[in-house]
């Protein structure tokens, strides 16, 4: 870093400068944030994109740096006239902080069971170092009014930067993520993108962050960045088997007592991974490290089950786990060594903003307008659809005809629940 009296300069191989003003350095160098040093963005990525190493710390930095790009723009055009100054401080420093309460290795462990990281924000703002950094910039009730703007609530006219279809957190991780994987699928047209948001008057008369006409097709270019990135990265069969097989594992821990809830909130990739080495009974911890991992025994598109199949995976782990056990001695495997995936993410390419048309009026995509002025959600839930794959993953090759596991995942999961209750086999055999 390169210091300036009263901020710093961080050369970034993404933005090249990032500027970190003075108050904001005792935010970065508090405990809770240098922590994000050590989780890495795309979890079990690396294992399959070598240079998938990257860590929440880098990220959260750029989504500030994109924020005070962002509100520079906005002020340029005097459309922050309107905004009070504090509103703009706490959706920049919202901007910093949306990622201090993440778990280790991405989003594996909420999709285990445990609260959202957003929810995890407030405990970490707590932290003293935090707290005291924050306290300088005298704003009442700093900590409330942040952890509303990071789990996307309040009243912040500007909350849309922060959460939202065009949230600077997708900019900068699709951007990222893309450069960090060497792969060509992330391109956002981010310049073009900062450009075209705006801040349009809602129908209650207050502001709200929306996207000028012209910005349609860069806003194009984020949502089909983040549909391939998902398709080819994030839900890639060998990221999602590591993912499957950590979830797993950190589920027995805190079941065995071997870890606690507030321990894995505090963790970094590599301490939770030493507290999973004493785990018992379990070879996971050892086959993640050496990437030893599970192998696809079905691979079935989400457009081959009906409409509902297979969404008590994602929604009901405890379930799960007891189905892959069954199934586990169906096969004549042992516990945990079937695991049963279907990620799901329907917001993912949602669309709900105003937009700003050429001649000035006020449209809007999705939302109350599902006629849509303009064509983009049409597409959503189709390209979620086509990105999403139900996988079983076992320790050794094995074939699971995909009938099967169609016939099981279209089962209510109250069917399910009679099934393993009663001792009937849930994969058609004995």
């Amino acid at each position: 870093m390169a210091l300036f009296n009263d901020f710093e300069v961080v050369r970034d191989p993404l933005w090249n400068n990032i500027r970190i003003d003075g108050r904001a350095l005792g935010i970065v160098d508090s405990a809770p944030f240098q922590r994000l040093r050590y989780v890495r963005q795309l979890g079990h990525a690396y294992l399959v994109y070598p240079g998938a190493t990257h860590s929440r710390f880098e990220h959260a930095l750029g989504t500030y740096h994109l924020a005070r790009r962002a509100l520079a723009m906005l002020r340029e055009r005097g459309e922050l006239d309107a905004i009070a100054e504090t509103d703009a401080t706490l959706a920049v420093l919202a901007a910093l902080l949306h990622d201090i309460g993440h778990y280790p290795f991405s989003h594996a462990l909420e999709e285990a069971g445990l609260p959202s990281h957003e929810s995890l924000a407030r405990r970490h703002l707590q932290h003293p170092e935090l707290r005291d950094a924050l306290d300088r910039y005298g704003i009442p009730d700093v900590q409330d009014r942040l952890v509303e703007l990071i789990t996307g609530g309040g009243t912040n006219p500007l909350r849309g930067l922060v959460s939202g279809s065009v949230d600077l957190d997708k900019i900068e991780y699709l951007t990222r993520d893309a450069r960090m994987c060497g792969v060509p699928y992330g391109t956002v047209d981010v310049d073009r993108l900062l450009h075209s948001i705006t801040a349009v008057e809602g129908p209650d008369g207050t502001a709200r962050i929306g996207v000028q006409e012209k910005g349609l097709s860069a806003l194009e270019s984020l949502l089909f960045a983040k549909y391939q990135m998902y398709r080819n990265v994030y839900w890639h069969h060998a990221v999602r088997s590591a993912t499957a097989m950590f979830k797993r594992v950190v589920r027995a821990a805190l079941t065995q007592g071997a870890l606690s809830p507030d321990t894995v909130a505090d963790s970094t990739d590599e301490s939770i991974m030493e507290g999973l080495g004493v785990l018992r009974g379990t070879e996971l911890p050892e086959r993640l490290r050496r990437r030893q991992l599970f192998k696809r025994a079905t691979d079935i598109s989400a457009g081959d089950l009906p409409a509902g199949a297979g969404d008590w995976i994602a929604a009901r782990p405890d379930l799960t786990h007891r189905v892959e056990d069954r199934a586990a001695r169906e096969l004549h495997l042992a516990p945990g060594q079937v695991l049963i995936d279907f990620p799901a993410k329907p917001e993912m390419l949602a669309v709900d903003l105003p937009v700003r048309t050429r001649g000035g009026a006020i449209g809007r995509i999705g939302g109350d307008d599902p006629s849509g002025l303009f064509g983009l959600p049409r597409i959503a839930d189709e390209l979620h659809t086509s990105a999403r794959r139900l996988r079983v993953f076992t320790a050794r090759s094995v074939r699971i005809d995909p009938a099967v596991v169609v016939a099981l995942a279209s089962r209510h999961p109250d069917e399910i629940e009679t099934l393993l209750a009663e001792e009937r086999p849930l994969l058609g055999r004995d």
